[in-house]
């Protein structure tokens, strides 16, 4: 039965707690689509590795490292673009290198690190707890407020950053605050699908759903959706097949955006050739009822010698 996996308390857990982290993917994701930031998803995400290494070597846990390692890399690519006076995808690009290396030079340094390794880079969502259910609640209301209160600085700062600040919207703050959305979704994710995948979380529903709507808010709410039933089916799959759940959750939220690729491509086309096979007919205008009826009733006349 496909049901049958959530019968368990730790399965109820990992789809509680997959779910807050769709919702928070979905949130966020949608502004990463529109601006063209996963690269640095990409960026922090891997950057999470040398604090998450250090607080498993010290022995707290690691979701405390990998916020404060998210963090910093967080102010270390802001700083690097405004006082040093690099672009912003080169000052990504060289952080991501610089924190991966670390990361992977703390981690080589001890053998203990086989399980914990591949935690780090595809996470362990079958472990999430009441506690991890309870920080990821928080987190979504932090997310969806401040993704409310500055929506509208937001939507200009992603189409004209002069206009916003003509406007006052205060665009270089909007930029900031997503970069932290950003993290705080990336940190969120990372015990769910682990550093590796939770890019895919962050995208794939987003792409999904973009296909089908016109709107920011409703592209969250679908992607939203799309997200969650990632979490179900994969859940569902890694029970049956014994595979890995969070990679198997990517995987399907990297599926279900395929699908609904071609899916929209097919509307489109049913569309398109519905449209070329339509009769067209005359349009009589509303204010000339009188020719209405005349045109439709008439007979036509023919001339008499």
């Amino acid at each position: 039965m496909p049901l049958l996996p959530f019968a368990s308390e730790f399965m109820v857990r990992a789809l509680v707690g997959g779910a807050l982290v769709a919702a928070v993917c979905a949130i966020v994701g949608t502004w990463v689509v529109v601006r063209g930031m996963a690269f640095l998803g990409e960026a922090i995400s891997h950057g999470m590795l040398p604090g998450v290494a250090v607080a498993t070597l010290l022995g707290i846990p690691p979701l405390w490292g990998a916020a404060v390692s998210g963090a910093a890399m967080s102010a270390a690519i802001g700083l690097l673009q405004r006082r040093g006076r690099l672009s912003y995808d080169t000052s990504i690009g060289l952080l991501f290198v610089g924190m991966l290396s670390l990361g992977v030079i703390i981690v080589s340094h001890s053998r203990s690190f086989a399980t914990d390794a591949t935690t780090m880079l595809f996470g362990d969502i079958l472990a999430v707890t009441w506690t991890d259910v309870l920080i990821l609640a928080v987190t979504l209301a932090v997310v969806a407020i401040i993704a409310i209160a500055f929506h509208r600085s937001f939507v200009a700062a992603a189409f004209d950053p002069r206009i916003a600040h003509t406007l006052g919207l205060r665009p270089r703050l909007a930029h900031t605050l997503l970069t932290a959305l950003v993290t705080v979704a990336v940190i969120a994710s990372y015990q769910s699908v682990g550093s590796l995948l939770v890019v895919g979380m962050l995208l794939a529903p987003a792409v999904a759903a973009g296909r089908w709507t016109r709107s920011i808010p409703t592209t969250m709410a679908l992607a939203a959706a799309f997200g969650i039933a990632a979490v179900v089916i994969g859940l569902t799959v890694s029970w049956h097949a014994a595979t890995a759940a969070g990679p198997t959750i990517a995987c399907t939220a990297i599926l279900l955006a395929a699908v609904s690729a071609l899916a929209s491509a097919a509307v489109h086309r049913t569309r398109t050739r519905n449209a070329r096979h339509t009769p067209t007919h005359p349009v009589v205008p509303a204010h000339l009822p009188h020719l209405a009826a005349t045109t439709a009733t008439a007979a036509p006349r023919t001339e008499s010698n």
